[in-house]
């Protein structure tokens, strides 16, 4: 079986792909009512939150190039702290992290499709769509890991297109009066740190490529490379893209369409007809994210089972037809998905999480978790493991203040702590379930 299947460009394809999809689209208007209408305060928000990512990656590229096995960051945190640390962390992932993302991603696909088709976007609609793009882009990655690498190196370059057209027309044709405080965003701009949370979102997912690091050619090398240039690179397209958008039709209007200002940006850029192809690049966009997403969920259960950190690992452990995970690590992934879906269809039906899904907190509890890597980092710094005062004491200190900034701006969520709770739950599930395990083995 064929073991390293990524190069560095489907590895650098793989983070960018992640990470830039349905965030930036989907999450502008969020930002915008968080700052009160201020692209300025905006654009403040987007390299506080920054700092999060090229800092933590830098950082996680250190752990990154020290190992070739499976796991990702189960392996960083196995390696660095102990076995009941990385199982909790890897169940954390198999069933919060990774599926909420999955089923908040593919219910955006739901949400553009609707638009591109002129079908009536009710919730149910969008969810079944989303789920359907779920169910196909699975098989897809379970028939062929080569499959899965060239559709994410495909969505990546397609989604830069949307990106760059709006983002540059904006700057060139936009209204700069736009830039103007306005009485919107002088009595909201209290509330400005609040958009940390949603401009995490759309930084997030960079840590899922170390998921898959033992099947990247010379993957202490490119890895690393990959982890430093992505963040980098996704933080300018995001600069452009959300000054563009808010240049061109206003801030008031991209936070009174919602996720639908995409398309009347678009209508007025290049016409109805030219929208459209707008909104299927953005649709392959997103599409792409799901899948990248996938491809690090379907490997999960299969490296915790390698571990004998989950139930029935002995079956896990069987991988067929050249994959480099099980099936059953596969239909474990996709029955998770399934239920995250349900669950977030009933929480965005009910109007729980305003302004939010099931995917935020998550994602916050999961760059409070990279604190505990970091530190490890500074750890292996101070014993001369890691050379240079920038990469073994900076990089760790600044990714760590990136995630409490985005803890602190999680924390105003009503359901904050309800969620983190149950996340704390899992975790010590996870730790528990590998002491018991320990004292069998």
């Amino acid at each position: 079986m064929k073991k390293t299947e990524y190069g560095l460009f489907t590895t650098i394809g793989m983070i960018v792909g992640i990470v830039i999809g349905s965030g930036i689209f989907f999450r502008s208007d969020n930002i915008l009512i968080a700052t009160g209408g201020s692209i300025k305060l905006g654009v403040l928000v987007f390299c506080l939150a920054a700092i999060s990512i090229i800092f933590g990656s830098l950082t996680i590229a250190e752990l990154a190039s020290r190992t070739t096995k499976a796991g990702g960051i189960i392996t960083y945190a196995e390696d660095t702290c102990n076995k009941h640390v990385a199982c909790a962390f890897g169940w954390f992932h198999t069933f919060l992290y990774y599926p909420t993302l999955i089923c908040v991603v593919a219910w955006v696909v739901g949400i553009y499709t609707c638009l591109l088709f002129a079908i009536e976007g009710t919730l149910l609609v969008q969810i079944g769509i989303g789920s359907i793009v779920v169910c196909v882009l699975f098989v897809f990655n379970i028939l062929s890991t080569k499959l899965g690498g060239y559709f994410q190196n495909f969505a990546t370059v397609i989604k830069l297109i949307p990106l760059f057209v709006i983002g540059i027309a904006g700057l060139i044709g936009g209204n700069p009066t736009h830039l103007t405080p306005n009485q919107l965003e002088t009595a909201q701009s209290a509330s400005w740190i609040a958009a940390i949370t949603p401009v995490a979102f759309a930084f997030d997912g960079w840590i899922i490529a170390t998921s898959m690091g033992h099947e990247i050619k010379d993957a202490k090398k490119n890895l690393r490379i990959a982890l430093i240039f992505a963040p980098i690179f996704i933080l300018a397209i995001y600069l452009l893209y959300f000054i563009g958008i808010s240049l061109y039709i206003g801030p008031e209007t991209v936070m009174q369409l919602g996720d639908a200002h995409v398309d009347l940006a678009a209508q007025q850029l290049v016409g109805p007809w030219g929208a459209k192809i707008i909104l299927i690049f953005v649709i392959i966009s997103v599409m792409g994210t799901v899948n990248g997403l996938i491809m690090g969920l379907l490997r999960l259960p299969y490296s915790l089972a390698l571990r004998d950190m989950f139930p029935r690992s002995e079956k896990l452990k069987e991988t067929s037809h050249g994959l480099s995970f099980s099936l059953s690590s596969a239909a474990i992934a996709f029955s998770v998905c399934v239920f995250w879906m349900i669950i977030h269809y009933f929480t965005q039906s009910s109007g729980i999480l305003q302004n939010s899904d099931v995917s935020e907190i998550a994602i916050t509890i999961n760059y409070v978790l990279y604190i505990v890597l970091y530190i490890k980092v500074f750890q292996l710094g101070q014993k001369g493991e890691i050379k240079g005062f920038w990469r073994s004491k900076m990089n760790p200190i600044l990714a760590t203040c990136g995630s409490l900034m985005i803890l602190f701006g999680s924390i105003s969520n009503p359901y904050f702590f309800v969620y983190a709770g149950f996340s704390v739950l899992l975790l010590i599930g996870g730790a528990l379930f590998w002491h018991n395990k320990s004292k069998n083995l």
